[in-house]
């Protein structure tokens, strides 16, 4: 992409005008996390057709300018954090400072709201409500009129799922202004794996595999996955790291299923897709709604696995329909979790046609271009600009 020239608020690009985009996250990579992943993928395909500048908290006291995949990044200096989030009211000026078209928030993040309401910015808002506040409890109610202040103002908020929309008592005063746009991944980097790469994965860990994949933390709900290995002949993976590690790895020594409960840390990118790829099943078992979508379950969607999930009131199940792409369990529930996960190693006719509709759901709804294209159309119905997308690459033919 050229470097575009601003002119009037629009940022010429050739021979087109196109909106300028400034979008406000809590952190970028390489700090992990689902917020921050969505936002690095979703910024750099939107760059290909806007200008678009992220700002967030660095991780010190230090201010770091650099450009990651064609997007400038600006990394502002946090003095504290408290409740999780870093305070940085160098996003004040910033927001003050800002001449484009639309600032979007990512949110759950405080201290992004208030530097917003404290900057005087009068332009286009737009909010990616990814979820509630969901543990803090002294935090959330003392915040809530700030939160609602700035979703009043807002042009459109973006929710990932149509089943958080009906289950956040925050956006039902808000339902007119939001409008559904699922998180989406690149397809193509999960639809393939190497055979040497899988055969070395089973000889590694063994046959009737089991993966799950996210941070080791309270409501992933990894305590209940690893007591439902006492009653599942199989080999589970649990790709992450976190704070549970030691906890989740002494009950699975008490629990006898150390030989069988494999702890993979954090793996590469290759490492990961293998691991999908050698598996019968994958398993998201979380048990609050802090798990707000689940994008683990896409990219397993995307190798052709099976979901076995829990009935969350968020997207979770959205993401992967019981009966449909895999199958939905109470929370918390090891039993139950080891009834689903049996019935899925035990039955590989079963197996092949969830996860060959998992396969297709995955490329129809949540791929990276849908969800870019969509978002683009929102961006257009805010500022009245037509942004065309560049054309997405051709993908194979559906099995």
């Amino acid at each position: 992409m050229t470097s575009p020239v601003t002119t009037n608020g629009l940022v010429s690009n050739g021979n087109r005008q196109v909106p300028k985009v400034l979008h406000v996250g809590k952190f970028y990579p390489p700090h992990m996390g689902g917020i921050e992943t969505h936002l690095q993928a979703l910024c750099a395909e939107l760059r290909k057709s806007l200008d678009v500048e992220v700002i967030v908290a660095n991780e010190d006291h230090s201010s770091v300018e650099e450009t990651l995949d064609g997007v400038p990044v600006h990394r502002l200096p946090t003095w504290f954090t408290a409740a999780s989030s870093p305070l940085c009211p160098g996003m004040i000026p910033r927001l003050h400072g800002f001449r484009g078209d639309i600032v979007h928030l990512h949110l759950p993040n405080p201290v992004a709201v208030l530097a917003y309401l404290a900057s005087g910015y009068r332009g286009a808002l737009v909010v990616t409500y990814h979820s509630d506040l969901v543990r803090q409890k002294f935090l959330g109610p003392a915040f809530e009129p700030f939160l609602h202040a700035a979703l009043r103002r807002s042009a459109a908020i973006i929710t990932t799922s149509p089943n958080y929309l009906e289950t956040s008592s925050i956006l039902a005063r808000h339902k007119n202004r939001c409008h559904v746009i699922p998180l989406g991944i690149r397809i193509e980097d999960f639809d393939h794996c190497p055979p040497d790469a899988v055969a070395e994965v089973r000889q590694q860990y063994g046959e009737r595999l089991i993966v799950s994949v996210g941070r080791l933390v309270y409501y992933k709900g990894f305590e209940h996955l690893v007591r439902a290995m006492t009653q599942v002949q199989g080999n589970l993976l649990i790709v992450g790291t976190g704070p549970l590690h030691g906890s989740l790895a002494a009950l699975a020594s008490q629990l006898g299923v150390t030989d069988r409960v494999h702890f993979l840390g954090k793996t590469d990118h290759a490492k990961l897709v293998a691991c999908y790829h050698a598996a019968e099943v994958f398993v998201l078992p979380s048990v609050v709604r802090s798990e707000a979508f689940g994008i683990a379950q896409v990219e397993a969607m995307a190798a052709g696995l099976p979901v076995v999930n829990t009935n969350l009131q968020s997207g979770v199940p959205f993401v992967s329909p019981h009966g449909q792409t895999g199958l939905t369990v109470p929370p918390a529930d090891p039993d139950s979790l080891a009834a689903s996960i049996n019935t899925l190693l035990n039955d590989p006719d079963l197996r092949a046609s969830l996860g060959n509709a998992a396969r297709l759901r995955a490329r129809q709804q949540f791929s990276l271009e849908t969800m870019v294209s969509r978002t683009l159309s929102l961006y257009e119905e805010v500022t009245g600009v037509h942004t065309p997308a560049e054309p997405a690459p051709a993908q194979a033919a559906d099995l």
